[in-house]
């Protein structure tokens, strides 16, 4: 019997996001906001809000908490069905903090990332095995280095399933996740002079997993060594903003994992779910859920 349905590791930000008026402003011109708002974020962040949303119990882990994030992060969580007493609050420590601009079409994140990463501190949890033994499945995100893999090492060890996002092709992370996800942002700064229809075929040959190239508004593709790469249109939706997106696919697919969907209704629960999280801002206030994914789906 699982404590909890999923066990997540990964980016747990205070985000403060920027919804303009209009496209957003070239150099030296103004740009109006319309909204903004400072909610929870980062990869896992948004995930565990969405799992929670679609009904399922969750417990996270991952980068530490600050005098200016927990708070937050706390307050907003206390009536979720998100477990986040793994989280380490560190004194003296503001926390990690992102600021994203959205327009109609892009989202521009802003943060303080390269300085995070080369801290001589670590500021990550290393994972708990009995968290990851009490959960149905996992979701896992790659940005904690040793840690990351040791989330993954401990999966195999007990037996559980886990999906992972933009990691390489020759990974100890892709190589052994049940579903991997890549994103469009994740090659726009990896694998940036390869043929993106050959790297589709580098990652399914190194996994016996189902792998995802999400692709934006283009059709995704999709596929695993015993199918070859497969394609899905997008849903087609009015978008409202796209902050979040990626990260409710991610949430849509360890919900799949979770109920044992096939590769196709993997994909299609996803992109339908991804499509619904577009229609709004902002998305931790009101995150998809599962009657409007069935019903864009079923439209």
């Amino acid at each position: 019997m699982n404590t909890y349905d999923v066990y997540l590791h990964g980016m747990i930000l205070k985000t403060n996001s920027f919804l303009l008026k209009d496209k957003y402003p070239i150099a030296d011109t103004y740009g109006e906001i319309r909204e903004k708002y400072e909610l929870p974020g980062g990869e896992t962040g948004t995930c565990a809000t969405v799992l929670s949303s679609l009904g399922c119990t969750v417990k996270m882990d991952g980068n530490y908490m600050g005098a200016k994030t927990y708070p937050l992060i706390k307050s907003f969580y206390q009536d979720k069905k998100v477990d986040i007493s793994a989280l380490t609050v560190e004194e003296g420590y503001d926390g990690l903090e992102d600021y994203v601009i959205i327009d109609q079409a892009t989202r521009t994140p802003f943060g303080m990332f390269q300085g995070f990463y080369g801290d001589t501190i670590e500021r990550w949890n290393q994972p708990n095995r009995e968290d990851i033994k009490a959960a149905a499945v996992v979701g896992l995100d790659p940005f904690f280095r040793i840690a990351s893999e040791e989330v993954a090492a401990y999966c195999i060890e007990e037996g559980k399933k886990y999906v992972t996002i933009d990691c390489p092709y020759d990974s100890f992370l892709h190589q052994n996740a049940s579903i991997t996800i890549l994103s469009g942002e994740f090659f726009g700064y990896t694998y940036l002079d390869e043929d993106k229809e050959e790297l589709f075929e580098r990652y399914v040959e190194n996994s016996e997993g189902l792998v995802i190239f999400t692709r934006g508004s283009k059709p995704l593709w999709y596929g695993r060594k015993a199918t070859g790469r497969l394609s899905l249109e997008p849903y087609q939706v009015e978008v409202k903003s796209t902050l979040g997106a990626g990260d409710t696919f991610k949430a849509a697919c360890i919900y799949a994992l979770l109920k044992g969907m096939s590769d196709l209704e993997t994909v299609k629960f996803a992109s339908a779910t991804a499509a619904v999280a577009c229609t709004r801002f902002p998305l931790p206030l009101n995150p998809p859920q599962l009657e409007e994914v069935i019903a864009l789906m079923n439209s």
